[in-house]
């Protein structure tokens, strides 16, 4: 069963249908204990980081992911938001603190080209790593759907699986052991898109 969580700020009809259209056995959660059956996780998330913080801790999804992913080492995909509460903290609306999965701090996007706005809304193409995983069957560089106004700036250049560029290089994809996540939305990308959830499916960190 692959577990697309609900704690109030997801884009989940979109991810589930995307994940139906690819053949997963999907359920859209609600409790931090259906975590316990699944066999993979997916985070999507759409609004700002403290927000995401406060729900992931109210309703209890918190400490569950960082026991079924850290712990247990379950493949988890994060989308957007999902992926940017990922880093060590977030400048969105005020400091804040993530799960600190990567050793990254969640940024606004200030393009050097002052044409482009802010958020980035539509498709931009993504270059990828070499033999990744997640885009295997993919030409490099593909195009995905964005919306976002902030984006993970990481320590690690090992960490960042794909870039886009958007009046400068945009962290578009992030992977280290059994965690990848994504600042696009595959689940809007059309036929590209239902490939990367293909893959998370079948990847075996």
């Amino acid at each position: 069963m692959i577990a697309v969580i609900d704690y109030g700020m997801g884009n989940l009809l979109s991810v589930f249908n995307g994940l139906q259209m690819v053949g997963a056995d999907a359920r859209i959660c609600t409790a931090p204990q259906d975590l316990a059956d699944a066999e993979r996780i997916i985070l999507p998330g759409v609004g700002a980081f403290p927000d995401c913080v406060r729900n992931l801790k109210t309703t209890g999804f918190w400490d569950a992911l960082n026991h079924e992913v850290l712990e247990k080492k379950k493949p988890i995909l994060g989308i957007c938001l999902g992926m940017q509460v990922m880093a060590k903290r977030g400048s969105e609306v005020q400091p804040c603190e993530g799960l600190g999965w990567f050793d990254a701090e969640v940024v606004r996007m200030t393009p050097a080209d002052a044409a482009l706005r802010v958020p980035q809304i539509g498709w931009n193409d993504v270059s990828f790593r070499e033999g990744s995983p997640l885009f295997k069957g993919l030409k490099c560089p593909t195009d995905f759907y964005f919306v976002h106004s902030f984006f993970m700036k990481c320590a690690n250049p090992e960490d960042v699986d794909a870039t886009c560029d958007y009046g400068g290089a945009v962290t578009a994809a992030v992977r280290r052991d059994n965690i990848f996540a994504t600042q696009f939305h595959p689940e809007k990308s059309q036929d590209y898109g239902l490939r990367v959830l293909e893959n998370f499916l079948s990847w075996m960190p």
